[in-house]
Formats: C-alpha cells, sequence, structure tokens
C-alpha cells in the first residue's frame, strides 16, 4: 500500500515511552502510517489542524489540557474527526464523558499490543469500537443519577480523609450542605459509607486515582 493510500494517525500521550511503543506497532501495518505526536491536548489540537489524521489516539490524563477537553474541542471544530481513548482506566463513568465528548472508541493500554491494529481499521471504517466489559458496565449504570460537580468535589475531598467540617471550610459551604451532599452521594452509588463510595468512584472512574 501506498503512503498516501494509508490510514494517517495522530498519538497523543504525555509518556514518550508510551508513544514509541505504539509506533513501534505501527510500523509492523502496511495500510497505517503515524503522521504526528503530542504530548498534551493543546498540542493535540494544533497537531490535528497541521496535520490532519484519519485517526486520532488521544490519552484522558495528561498535564495541561486533558483528553476530554482536547476531543470536544476536536469535535466542534472537526466534526468528522475519528477519536479513539488510550487510558489505563476501566471505568464506566469514563468512557461515557470520552464518549460523550466526542470520542468514537476505548482502548485500554492494557492491550494496545492485541487491539491497536484492528481498532484503527475499525475507526477508519466509520465504526464505534467499546471493549465489552466497558459497554457491560456503561449499560449497567445508565439509569443511575449522575453526581452533581459539587458532590463530586465533595467525595474527592472526603477521600482525602477530610473531616465534614474540613470539606465545608475548603469549599466554602456550611457543615450541614456537606452533610446533605454526602448523603447524596451515598443514594446515587449505593455505598455503605464514605469509604464504600470513594472506592466505587475510583473504580468506575468518577474520581480520578
Amino acid at each position: 500500500m501506498t503512503a498516501d493510500a494509508a490510514i494517517r494517525i495522530l498519538v497523543v500521550d504525555d509518556h514518550p515511552l508510551l508513544r514509541e511503543g505504539i509506533a513501534a506497532v505501527l510500523q509492523g501495518q502496511a495500510d497505517m502510517q503515524l503522521v504526528g505526536e503530542a504530548a498534551n491536548g493543546i498540542d493535540a489540537i494544533a497537531q490535528f489542524r497541521a496535520l490532519r489524521p484519519d485517526v486520532t489516539l488521544m490519552d484522558l490524563q495528561m498535564p495541561g489540557m486533558g483528553g476530554i477537553e482536547a476531543i470536544a474541542a476536536l469535535r466542534r471544530e472537526f466534526p468528522d474527526a475519528r477519536i479513539a481513548v488510550l487510558t489505563t482506566y476501566r471505568g464506566d463513568a469514563q468512557a461515557l464523558r470520552a464518549i460523550k465528548a466526542g470520542a468514537a472508541g476505548y482502548l485500554l493500554k492494557s492491550m494496545l499490543r492485541r487491539e491497536l491494529a484492528d481498532t484503527v481499521r475499525s475507526l477508519h471504517a466509520g465504526r464505534r469500537v467499546i471493549p465489552a466489559d466497558i459497554a457491560m458496565a456503561m449499560a449497567e449504570h445508565v439509569t443511575d443519577e449522575t453526581l452533581s460537580l459539587r458532590e463530586i468535589d465533595v467525595l474527592r475531598l472526603a477521600g482525602g480523609g477530610n473531616s465534614n467540617r474540613e470539606i465545608g471550610q475548603a469549599l466554602g459551604i456550611a457543615e450541614d450542605t456537606v452533610k446533605a451532599h454526602m448523603k447524596n452521594v451515598l443514594a446515587k452509588l449505593h455505598a455503605r459509607d464514605r469509604t464504600h463510595a470513594v472506592t466505587i468512584a475510583l473504580r468506575r472512574g468518577i474520581l480520578d486515582a
């Protein structure tokens, strides 16, 4: 296959070793060409504008602008952009955020060697690619109430070992308001207590590890 006909790929990740690993996998694919690399969301948008790749592989956790923001920005400017998330997280909440932002694929870093080439081809052909276990987790929680941004802030501070009073001081709200938010969090996550709630939120990607 000629370079002109190959699927042109942009890789966005702040770890050079991971980008090198992806490049090594792509080198073995006659129908693919790595055309650019970026280390954060801002670089990714600039590279996309310059290169117009067929498929973009986007990490979520990056300094500066993260992957979710970058995906949303790219899809606003380039509605036809085909983007797959690269992540270590299996959480349904994070996957749902990425898909709502405009990602068409979700690729776990642990699956790169086995799944990368097929994922790129499927995305280029216009299909969505979501691992079965993540799709099942998303379906399982699709009717759940989502946590508000304030509830997530309360839960994150609780996960850091802060008391209700300390959480209230940090957020500038009354202690009783913190208790009300935490009660809502426990109900929405079906959690026994705040420790259980934090564990659930980390597993589902509501909180970052």
